[in-house]
Parts: C-alpha cells; sequence; structure tokens
C-alpha cells in the first residue's frame, strides 16, 4: 500500500471516530442539560413553594397580629369601665368607646373569643360581684389567648402574655 492510501485510511479512521464521539458526546450533553433542566425545575419549585409557604405564615401572623390589637384595645376599654364604675367617676366617652372595641372583636371573632366579650359586657352594664368580673374579664383572655394560637401550636409574639392585675377590676 502506499503511503497515500495509509494516508486516506488514517484520516478516514479519525474522521470516522470523530464523528462517533461527537455523536456520543452530543448525546450525553443533551442528556446532562435535559437533566440540569429538570434539576433547575425542581429548585424553582421548591424555592415557589417556600415563598408561598413564608408568604402564608407572614399572612397568618398578621391576621394574628390584628386580632391581638382588637382584643387588646377592648380589654382596656373594658379596665376603664370597671375603673370607672369602683372610683364613681365615669367619663362620657368610656362606654361609648367600649361598644366600639366590642362590636370590633364581634367582628374580629372567633366565636368563643365573642361570647367571652359579650359575657364581660354583660358584667360591666350590670352589678356583678367583684369575683363575677375578674372571672370575665379572665374567661375572655383565656379565650383570647387561645385564638391568638399559631397554628403550629405556637403563640404570636406578645400575645396577652399577662392579664392585668387582679385588683384591676375588682
Amino acid at each position: 500500500m502506499s503511503e497515500w492510501g495509509i494516508a486516506l485510511i488514517a484520516a478516514g479512521s479519525a474522521l470516522v471516530g470523530s464523528l462517533i464521539t461527537g455523536w456520543f458526546t452530543r448525546t450525553a450533553g443533551g442528556r446532562q442539560a435535559e437533566a440540569a433542566r429538570h434539576a433547575g425545575d425542581r429548585q424553582a419549585d421548591a424555592v415557589l413553594d417556600t415563598v408561598r409557604a413564608t408568604l402564608e405564615e407572614q399572612r397568618a401572623v398578621r391576621v394574628l397580629d390584628l386580632r391581638r390589637q382588637t382584643y387588646v384595645r377592648f380589654l382596656e376599654c373594658a379596665e376603664v369601665v370597671g375603673l370607672s364604675r369602683r372610683t364613681g367617676h365615669d367619663q362620657p366617652g368610656d362606654r361609648p368607646a367600649l361598644q366600639r372595641a366590642f362590636v370590633a372583636v364581634l367582628l374580629e371573632g372567633p366565636e368563643d373569643v365573642s361570647r367571652a366579650a359579650q359575657r364581660l359586657v354583660d358584667c360591666l352594664r350590670g352589678s356583678p360581684s367583684p369575683d363575677d368580673l375578674d372571672h370575665a374579664r379572665s374567661e375572655f383572655i383565656d379565650a383570647a389567648r387561645g385564638a391568638l394560637s399559631l397554628p403550629g401550636g405556637g403563640r404570636l409574639p406578645g400575645a396577652l402574655t399577662a392579664a392585668p392585675p387582679s385588683g384591676a377590676t375588682s
């Protein structure tokens, strides 16, 4: 065989080898690209799930914070009316403020908190004993604490952590 023949065979072999290697490389690259795309899709889904969960948790905390503010405002108004009753120094705006705060509790709910608030308002409108008033206030605080519990069993930071001293409404 001549040198030209050997050179053509060698060149042809190199060309066929390159084509086969290129084809396998392209196939492997396509599989890697597909795997990377799927991994990216899974990662994007995971990020979206995390963002959704975070937003849902933030929404729940905002709702609970609004409830806490509503309950605290109602409790403050009830304390003012209770103190006014004991001292005999009623202010003209105390009872309307209590009624507005009570309506906000009714709107905010839930039902057990609304019922406890109704019992406290009824006590403040009537002439209950100091023990009955303390019991109604404690019942409202317990119901409010239950309503302010986070779904995981936690509590909203600062959520009615301590009841006012028992002498405040006696």
